[in-house]
């Protein structure tokens, strides 16, 4: 988003309210982020800028009388509840009661996004333990494995490369992506966890990709960002992309190293690939 953009919503739409500094710089936090992606998405359906507001303010008002600040924040709980006891058929119930209730992008986006970033938090702060990871990491791996596995073979799309960052084991956010890359069209060639950047620009040239998505969830060695991440922008001949919570905490030097951060916003980071790679939408 541009700066004037942001401005206009800001002071004629009021749909934002930054923070400020003492010298006038806006400070916009997560929160803030989040809902630019929602105002972006509504955007997109169509809706008029003049009534985005008021498109915002109708689901929240009736998930606020439902006790539930964001569509599918009760089953996250309920998910993590499941993981810390390490029952799969509890989490496997309520994996499956959401998928009957909200559509897949939204179980994707409200979900099992927010849900793989708490547990990445909490190993973090070891408030939960390596054991909790494995236990949904494996779970998820399965079932979107299983998915990936058996999607069509008919895609025309560009080729996009997509692998975890150096060091980064934490793959289901990557193969959310390559899922909802693959019903936009695309064709993947995916790599998985903890793959070398160095590798990278000479599967494109095989492969004839259109572009690298890499994905991200915990701070890589500092080498990653200060040389790896350059160097593979310089000779891969093709735009870089950067997902996952990653690519919000660490924005500077990945924008710094030649590539483009994508957010954790599934569906505004393929648009953002889509513009880059000059496709209609």
């Amino acid at each position: 988003m541009n700066a004037i953009t942001l401005r206009a919503w800001e002071r004629r739409y009021g749909l934002i309210k930054p923070l400020r500094t003492e010298s006038g710089h806006r400070l916009y936090t997560r929160v803030d982020i989040d809902k630019i992606h929602r105002i972006v998405a509504l955007l997109d359906k169509g809706i008029a800028v003049g009534q985005v507001r008021k498109a915002l303010a109708a689901p929240r008002r009736a998930r606020s009388e439902q006790g539930e600040t964001e569509p599918g924040a009760g089953y996250v709980k309920s998910m993590i509840g499941a993981i810390r006891q390490f029952d799969e058929n509890r989490l496997e119930d309520t994996y499956n009661e959401a998928l009957a209730l909200y559509p897949l992008e939204l179980v994707t986006r409200n979900i099992l996004v927010p849900l793989l970033t708490t547990l990445g938090e909490r190993w973090a702060s070891a408030e939960g333990s390596v054991a909790e990871e494995h236990f949904f990491g494996v779970y998820l791996r399965n079932k979107l494995g299983a998915r990936f596995h058996h999607r069509g073979r008919d895609n025309i799309g560009p080729r996009l490369l997509s692998a975890c960052l150096p060091g980064e084991r934490h793959d289901a956010g990557l193969l959310l992506f390559a899922l909802a890359a693959h019903e936009r069209g695309y064709r993947l060639v995916l790599l998985g966890a903890d793959m070398p950047l160095t590798d990278l620009p000479v599967v494109v040239r095989r492969t004839r990709c259109a572009a690298i998505v890499l994905s991200g969830l915990m701070e890589p060695q500092r080498a990653v960002f200060d040389q790896e991440l350059p160097q593979l922008v310089r000779t891969a001949t093709v735009p870089v992309f950067v997902g996952g919570q990653i690519s919000i905490n660490a924005r500077d030097p990945i924008v710094a190293a030649g590539a483009e951060p994508l957010g954790t916003d599934i569906s505004v980071g393929l648009k953002r690939i889509a513009n880059a790679l000059g496709l209609a939408a």
